[in-house]
Parts: C-alpha cells; sequence; structure tokens
C-alpha cells in the first residue's frame, strides 16, 4: 500500500482558515451539472448540506463562490473559476512530484483490480482529469508519472512502466517515420495505443495586449515567454517549429524559464508573468487566455505487444472507450478522442 499526498487549501497566514476538502468536488460538479441539487446528489450529500457549505466557505474564501438563478441554476463565480483553475494546476504539477513523496507501506498494490498499471506519460490536461475521476480511481489500478515523452519512454525502455504516454505531431507519412520519438519504438516489439488529438500553439493574455501574431514576435524586445522543461514533447515541438520558422531561440525573452505542466504555463501568463508560453488549446481555455493555434498532434500510449491482452491493459483500454471519459473530454477545448483506446501497429497511425 502507498501513501499519497493531496491538495488542501487554506488562507495565508499563520492562522489561516482551511477550506472544507468537499469544497472543490462540489464546484467542479456545479460546473458541469449547472445546479446544486444534481450536484450534490452526484456527491451523496443533501442540498441544504451543499448549500450551508458553500455559504461558510465563501466566507473563508473571502468573496461568493456560486450564484443561484431563477431558471438558470447554479453558475460559478469567477473567485471559484479562479480557485478551481489553480486546484487543477497544484493536482498537475503534485503528480509530477507524488513518486518521490509517496510513502510505500507494503510491497504492491493488489487487490480486488488486480496489479498496479505502471504508467509514465507527457502530461495532458484530459488525462489527469480521467484519472482524477472518482470512477476511474474505483475502476483502476494505476501508478501515473507525469514527465517528458522523452523521459516517458526512456523509463519504458528501461522496464520500469508498462504504458508510456508521448505525443508526436500529425505529419505526411515520410515525415512521421523520421519522428525522434517514434525511433525509440520497435514495429515488431511495441503497439500504439490511441488517446486523442490536440491541438498545441500560444497562449496569450486575454486580448492579446501584446498583438503577438506568431513565433517570430516572441523575439521582440521586451516580450516575456515562458517555456517547457527540456524532454518534455512540447518542448520539442515548439523547438522544431520555431527552426522551420528560422527563430533564433536565444532571442527569445524568458526561453530558458521552465514550467512542467500546460497547466503551471497558462498560470504564469494569466497571472501576468509571461506575454505568452506554448501549450494545448485547453489549458489556455481554462484561463481564459487567448490562443493562437500552431499544430495539431496525436497523442499515444506506448505498450508491449506481448501485453496487448493483460487483464490491467484492458480495464485501461475500456476506461478509454467509456463513457465517463467521453463525458470529460467534452470539458475539453481543442481534443478529439475518437478512437481512443484502439490498439495500431506502428506503420498505422492514420497521420496526414
Amino acid at each position: 500500500m502507498r501513501l499519497v499526498p493531496e491538495i488542501g487549501w487554506r488562507r495565508a497566514g499563520q492562522d489561516g482558515v482551511r477550506l472544507d476538502a468537499r469544497l472543490i468536488p462540489l464546484l467542479r460538479e456545479i460546473a458541469r451539472r449547472a445546479t446544486l441539487r444534481a450536484a450534490a446528489a452526484h456527491l451523496g450529500i443533501s442540498y441544504r448540506s451543499a448549500w450551508d457549505m458553500l455559504l461558510a466557505q465563501s466566507e473563508a474564501a473571502g468573496g461568493t463562490l456560486v450564484t443561484l438563478e431563477q431558471g438558470r441554476g447554479a453558475r460559478l463565480t469567477p473567485l471559484a473559476e479562479r480557485l478551481l483553475a489553480a486546484d487543477e494546476a497544484a493536482r498537475s504539477q503534485l503528480l509530477c512530484l507524488e513518486p518521490s513523496l509517496a510513502v510505500v507501506l507494503a510491497a504492491g498494490e493488489r487487490g480486488a483490480r488486480g496489479r498496479a498499471l505502471r504508467v509514465a506519460a507527457s502530461h495532458d490536461p484530459l488525462l489527469a482529469a480521467f484519472v482524477d475521476e472518482p470512477a476511474t480511481r474505483a475502476e483502476l489500478a494505476l501508478e501515473l508519472q507525469f514527465k517528458g515523452s522523452a523521459d516517458s519512454l526512456a523509463e519504458y525502455a528501461a522496464g520500469r512502466a508498462d504504458l508510456a504516454g508521448f505525443h508526436i505531431p500529425l505529419r505526411d507519412p515520410a515525415a512521421a517515420e523520421e519522428d525522434p520519438l517514434l525511433a525509440r519504438l520497435s514495429p515488431r516489439r511495441d503497439r500504439l495505443i490511441r488517446f486523442a488529438e490536440r491541438e498545441q500553439g500560444l497562449m496569450l493574455a486575454p486580448g492579446n495586449p501584446k498583438r503577438i501574431r506568431g513565433l517570430a514576435d516572441l523575439a521582440r524586445k521586451g516580450l516575456q515567454f515562458v517555456n517547457r522543461q527540456r524532454g518534455s514533447g512540447t518542448r520539442l515541438l515548439f523547438d522544431e517549429l520555431l527552426a522551420r520558422q528560422g527563430v533564433d531561440p536565444a532571442a527569445i525573452g524568458g526561453y530558458r524559464d521552465e514550467e512542467f505542466t500546460h497547466l503551471a504555463v497558462a498560470v504564469s501568463v494569466a497571472a501576468g508573468r509571461a506575454d505568452a508560453g506554448f501549450g494545448v488549446h485547453a489549458a489556455a481555455a481554462r484561463f481564459g487566455l487567448d490562443f493562437l493555434p500552431l499544430q495539431r498532434e496525436r497523442y499515444w500510449f506506448a505498450v508491449r505487444a506481448r501485453n496487448v491482452g493483460d487483464a490491467p491493459l484492458e480495464r485501461f483500454r475500456a476506461g478509454l472507450t467509456g463513457r465517463a471519459f467521453k463525458r470529460i473530454a467534452r470539458g475539453f477545448v481543442g481534443y478529439d478522442v475518437r478512437g481512443a483506446g484502439e490498439v495500431c501497429a506502428l506503420g498505422a497511425r492514420g497521420d496526414s
């Protein structure tokens, strides 16, 4: 058994009031279901208890969190939306650190669901939401570590991961065969599992006050950029796009400033610490940022061919084909999850 850390919120200061641990799940369900009654019922609490909690937690948080309107249901306030977004960003960061912080009490992680499926994966907001879904936790035993695409494939090659999540640009077939990440896999030994097609581009402050129209504008004097870490698939893609357009990375202010998740990049732009960042459309939308699309790409999981059909893997694939995953995906801008869970040969990726 393993003990892992959780995110909690409180007011700043030595005697800061702690927010109720049930608040974030309640706000998340209100955003999904648009009524307080439906959100409370889904979480198994009464309408009165949910309402009393919102009143008490609004005072603790320093402002109204939810507004109720006759005939229009419940709606999150901007304060609640910022709290939810910050919680998502914090959880994504924590997932990167969890392997080094977890306390192992007994060897193995077994039970009715069988052994845990070890997953090393490039950070993706939809994947993080899927894994954090209560239904997923109940059905699947997963040990997920968010790493860069290259590091995830290295963990997989070393036998420390059963699945490696990575993403590559949608290219013509000839160019796709030369992708450096795909070159790490063997057509005979490995298979690919579809996850999603997604959109990457520039995240910009609302209204794009710096009038950024493309990658070349990032080299303008006075602009501040925030990058993803070296080894991540997003960093590899960004560097490739810069090279295609002849933009010198050294000319970009903040090129060496790195964050480890798409949401952390979006937070930096939303907070005004950077004028632009590079990442998925869904992260920009989550924080109300402008977005300039630059590249469609496909996110895959690499798996050993011999493991296809094993119970832990089949439960994972079943989760990707289930209604819960499709419902979650509808809340993420720029994603296409058609075919999720399908097993493909390396030479049959359908890139174009």
